[in-house]
């Protein structure tokens, strides 16, 4: 092989990484938020919710889980059982009619927990807001994963009364932190097989994971791969859109409409699922059925230093972003269920 070929072959292979490069990172949107002035109201059931309450009424829920319920996990199994309970009233106080779809775990009976709106057109395509209730072992869980509880939480009761085309599911699942974690036992592993075994036609899944902490502060975000500083911010002031290479159009499509209505800065990338990270919620089971599926979160140890830890308490965290998040949400879920 002469030297002109040689060269030739780099510059194909270089070009090659280039788009694969802006394929994974380039969005559609800006990061910063586009809309000003007063906060838009919220319809939850009967009443009508600014920010600042829907962050007041976050927190409250948050609080309930880490403080009043604490850590929730196999080892506590009474834990588990009250937080079941206390999401099964607030969804049926919603007009919901909860479902449990329950196994066994090294003799404790496990749960996850689903409510579902039929869809009025095609009521055959799905799509799951979901996110893990238990937290790992010496943990409170309040931002993992109690904030992405509360805000599916609240995302239910917006859409309660909702008829959306396709059929909404909201599911709160058991079992994501180790050492169940890519395991059998697995609430969503449990989960997104059934749906497979069904032949359900899932259209799109968003896990929220860990969605609670922020930091303004420079270097205070770091990434799994050093590369991505190089497209990323260095601060930790935004909510993360991340997917597989092949969920890369429900992550288009949910970030850039979520770039036009939220207030809060966003970033997104479509991502090799081995990279450390990008796998580590509950979207990740959903893959291995063949499904779509993207994770929001704030990067959790990319950012948080009490992930996993006592100190993820209620106290560290910003509900009033939280309450942005999921102001921004309902028209991701809107446009989903179209």
């Amino acid at each position: 092989m002469n030297r002109r070929v040689r060269w030739v072959i780099r510059i194909i292979i270089l070009l090659a990484l280039v788009a694969l490069g802006l394929t994974m990172v380039r969005m559609p949107g800006d990061r910063e938020p586009v809309r000003n002035g007063p906060p838009t109201p919220i319809s939850m059931g009967e009443e009508t919710m600014i920010v600042d309450e829907l962050a007041r009424r976050l927190e409250g829920d948050v609080r309930v889980l880490a403080d009043s319920i604490g850590e929730r996990n196999v080892y506590r199994p009474e834990a588990l059982e009250a937080t079941v309970t206390f999401l099964e009233k607030e969804l049926e106080d919603a007009g919901f009619r909860p479902v449990r779809q329950s196994f066994q775990v090294q003799g404790v009976e496990c749960h996850n927990l689903e409510v579902e709106i039929q869809g009025t057109h095609r009521p055959e395509e799905i799509i799951v807001i979901g996110a893990h209730y238990d937290s790992v072992v010496g943990s409170p869980g309040a931002n993992d994963n109690g904030t992405g509880v509360a805000a599916v939480l609240a995302l239910a009761r917006i859409f309660a009364d909702a008829q959306p085309p396709r059929t909404l599911r909201f599911v709160f699942f058991v079992n994501e932190e180790p050492p169940f974690f890519t395991t059998p036992e697995m609430g969503s592993v449990v989960y997104a097989r059934r749906s497979g075994e069904r032949g359900e036609d899932i259209r799109g899944m968003l896990s929220l994971e860990t969605i609670g902490y922020y930091d303004d502060t420079p270097g205070s975000q770091s990434y799994p791969v050093g590369m991505l500083g190089w497209a990323y911010p260095d601060r930790g002031d935004f909510i993360g859109f991340v997917s597989n290479l092949r969920s890369r159009s429900l992550l288009r499509t949910a970030l850039g409409t979520f770039r036009e209505h939220a207030a809060i800065p966003s970033e997104g990338a479509a991502l090799p699922s081995f990279l450390p990270g990008v796998g580590w919620s509950d979207h990740w089971s959903f893959w291995q059925e063949g499904y779509p599926a993207i994770m929001l979160t704030d990067t959790a140890p990319f950012r948080d230093p009490g992930y996993h830890t006592p100190d993820d308490t209620p106290d560290r965290l910003d509900f009033h972003r939280v309450a942005q998040i999921v102001n921004g949400l309902v028209p991701v879920v809107e446009t989903l269920t179209r």
